[in-house]
């Protein structure tokens, strides 16, 4: 019988991964595309990677595939074997390789079926989110950002834009993106007639965006091909000077890797400049934010003097702060702009 769904805790994962020593890569990719049977399609995936020693994260839905993963390097060109031949639409698929490799990017493979790969609150039927703006690669971006008829807009969340961004883009301030989707509409409106060039990290989130801008009558809509890592990977093989200034937020283990030697954040604690992202240390609120070394070594590695106290306390009255979390989500945000001491 074959094992569909990781069996062991996060501790013993996590221990698990520092026994295998052998160099990773970590790809990124995205595709959308009709899923006929997507349990299927998902549970002969999964056997699959599996035996690829895949760890990751990867999303399934009837629209398409989303994922961010990690493997053995040595296994890279057997990955793209499996991949491209597994579905017609998966074939030569755009494979963003991270800049910053590290072995500790993911540590299990966790593959899910949702009802869709982004989540973006659309219900219109008519939307096809296949019917996307211009790709634009590395030398273009460059040579609009600076033209007058041209915007950029990152499709990011607040926290991601806060440590790294293309040079004078416009931050749809907002938690989620099916919340950033009517607001661009709104903001973009006196812009109408102008270039609009979005981006995001990998490009699943803007590629979505700019069909949905052109689903709403917008016109001259771009997007940078494969986000920010691909930009990145490009700039650098090609030489030319990084319009994306600062660090690229990732979704994994290391929450961010370097683009620029630009540091445009601060430390929510201080104010001193650091783009460092961590979560707070009191599991009762695990919000992600951005501190020092001395500002981690004096809270513990806590985003305020509250959680220091809370993280010191009993398990038990812990494990009851984060149900209580849980259930009225109200207590703690994700992404705070600021902590105090």
């Amino acid at each position: 019988m074959k094992v569909l769904h990781n069996r062991l805790n996060n501790k013993e994962l996590k221990e698990k991964a520092k026994l295998n020593p052998q160099e990773r890569t970590t790809i990124s990719f995205y595709k959308y595309f009709n899923i006929d049977e997507v349990q299927s399609f998902r549970d002969n995936l999964y056997i699959a990677f599996v035996a690829l020693d895949v760890y990751g994260r990867v999303y399934i839905a009837q629209e398409g595939i989303n994922a961010q993963i990690s493997l053995p390097t040595s296994n890279v060109q057997a990955f793209k074997d499996l991949l491209f031949a597994y579905h017609p639409a998966l074939n030569n698929i755009r494979l963003n390789i991270a800049i910053e490799d590290k072995n500790d990017a993911f540590f299990v493979l966790r593959m899910k079926v949702k009802d869709k790969i982004v989540a973006d609150g659309i219900q219109d039927d008519s939307f096809n989110p296949a019917n996307t703006g211009a790709y634009l690669k590395a030398h273009q971006v460059n040579e609009m950002i600076d033209q007058e008829d041209t915007i950029f807009v990152d499709m990011r969340n607040h926290y991601e834009y806060e440590i790294g961004h293309f040079k004078n883009a416009i931050e749809i301030p907002s938690d989620t993106f099916k919340e950033q989707l009517p607001m661009a509409l709104d903001m973009l409106e006196e812009h109408k007639d102008k270039n609009i060039v979005m981006y995001c990290t990998g490009g699943i989130r803007c590629e979505k965006a700019t069909a949905y801008m052109k689903h709403n009558g917008y016109e001259n809509i771009y997007h940078v091909e494969g986000g920010i890592i691909e930009y990145a990977r490009q700039a650098k093989n090609q030489g030319l000077d990084s319009q994306f200034i600062g660090k690229n937020f990732v979704f994994d283990e290391r929450l961010g890797e370097r683009i620029t030697d630009d540091v445009i954040a601060t430390c929510h604690t201080c104010g001193q400049p650091c783009d460092d992202h961590t979560n707070c240390a009191n599991q009762a609120c695990h919000t992600l934010f951005i501190q020092c070394d001395a500002c981690r070594s004096q809270l513990d590695n806590c985003c305020s003097t509250q959680c220091q106290e809370i993280s010191k306390l009993p398990q038990e009255q812990i494990k009851e702060l984060s149900r209580a979390k849980t259930k009225h989500n109200s207590t703690f945000k994700k992404g705070i702009k600021r902590a105090t001491i």
